[in-house]
C-alpha cells in the first residue's frame, strides 16, 4: 500500500495498492490507475475521515505523507474546509496529478505539494502540522521507528498523527471458485507476505521492528488516542471499476510471485485473468471487493 501487499504495486493508500519497487517505476504512466483505484476506496476513506474529524477539530495545516495522486489529500481538504493541505510524495508526476485534482475539485487555493524523499523532506515544511496523515507509506521506509519520530517532530503541540497500516488481506473471490484447488487467495497471501518481508529487508537502512504500532508511536514521543479498522464492502455483483481493480491486483500478483506458485495454482490464476474466459474476474458474477484497513491515531502532548 500491507493491505494485501501486491508485488510491484502501489495502491493509493488505500491500498488501494502499493508500489514497492520504486527504482524503475514510470509514475506518470501509473498515475491514472493509482488515482482510479484510490477512488474505488473512497467509501472506506470517508468513514475514516468522519472518525478522524472527531479527534482533531479545525486543524490549520494538514500534511498527507506519501500522498500519491492526492485522492486522500483532496478528501482531507473536503473533510476539513478550514485547513490548508500539503501533499508530500517522492514522485513529482503523482504530485502533479494531486495538484490537478485539487484544481478540478475547487480546493487548489488551500492546497500545496512538496516533493522529496521521506521522511527528510518533512523538514522543508514551513509550519508544524496540526494533522499528519500517513496512509500506508510508513512501511516503505527502512527505519520506521526513526520515521515515526520525524513525523512526530513535524506535529504542532496538540497535533494528531493518523497512521494507516495493517488491516486484512483484500478478498475478491469465494473460497471455492469452481475450478482449481479451493483457497487460492489464502495461498497467494502467504507468498505475498514472504515477498513483503524481502521488500522490507532490501530497503535502505532497513530495521526489523515488532509491528506494534501503538508501542512504536509511544516510543516516538506521542500519546496513542485510538485505533479503528474501516471496511470497503463492494458485494457481488460488482462494478466494472471493481473488476478492473481485481484484475490489476491479481495481474501484478502473478507478475510478482507467479514463479512461486505450483502449476495448478498458476493455471487457475491464468484462467482468472483471461478476458476471453467467462470464469475470469472480468466476467464471473461472484466477484466482490472486501477490504479492511486500520488507522491508529496519536497526539503530540508537548
Amino acid at each position: 500500500m500491507a493491505h494485501e501487499e501486491h508485488p510491484h504495486h502501489r495502491h493509493e493508500h488505500p491500498g488501494h495498492g502499493h508500489h514497492h519497487d520504486h527504482t524503475d517505476v514510470d509514475w506518470a504512466e501509473m498515475g491514472p490507475m493509482l488515482e482510479t483505484q484510490a477512488e474505488l476506496f473512497l467509501p472506506l476513506y470517508e468513514h475514516a475521515m468522519a472518525w478522524l474529524g472527531k479527534r482533531q477539530t479545525e486543524p490549520g495545516l494538514i500534511v498527507d505523507v506519501g500522498s500519491g495522486p492526492g485522492v486522500v489529500s483532496c478528501l482531507l481538504a473536503d473533510t476539513f474546509p478550514g485547513a490548508r493541505i500539503v501533499a508530500v510524495d517522492g514522485s513529482e508526476p503523482l504530485l502533479e496529478r494531486a495538484q490537478a485534482r485539487a484544481e478540478r475539485l475547487g480546493v487548489a487555493d488551500r492546497f500545496g505539494t512538496l516533493a522529496g524523499e521521506l521522511p527528510d523532506v518533512l523538514g522543508e515544511l514551513d509550519y508544524p502540522a496540526d494533522l499528519l496523515w500517513a496512509g500506508r507509506s510508513l512501511h516503505h521506509l527502512g527505519d520506521q521507528r526513526a520515521a515515526l519520530a520525524a513525523f512526530g517532530d513535524r506535529l504542532a503541540a496538540g497535533g494528531t498523527l493518523a497512521l494507516q497500516e495493517g488491516g486484512l488481506p483484500t478478498r475478491f473471490l469465494p473460497r471455492d471458485i469452481g475450478f482449481g484447488r479451493p483457497g487460492l487467495q489464502a495461498r497467494l497471501d502467504v507468498l505475498e507476505t514472504e515477498w513483503f518481508a524481502r521488500m522490507r529487508a532490501d530497503l535502505p537502512g532497513s530495521v526489523a521492528e515488532t509491528e506494534d504500532w501503538p508501542a512504536l508511536i509511544t516510543a516516538a514521543g506521542l500519546r496513542p488516542t485510538g485505533t479503528r479498522t474501516f471496511l470497503l464492502d463492494l458485494p457481488a455483483p460488482t462494478t466494472d471499476r471493481a473488476r478492473a481493480y481485481a484484475a490489476d491486483v491479481l495481474t501484478r500478483t502473478r507478475d510478482g510471485v507467479g514463479d512461486r506458485l505450483d502449476a495448478e495454482d498458476r493455471a487457475t490464476l491464468d484462467r482468472l485473468l483471461d478476458p476471453d474466459d467467462k470464469a475470469s474476474v472480468h466476467h464471473r458474477p461472484d466477484l466482490f471487493v472486501l477490504a479492511a484497513q486500520t488507522v491508529y491515531t496519536a497526539v503530540r502532548t508537548r
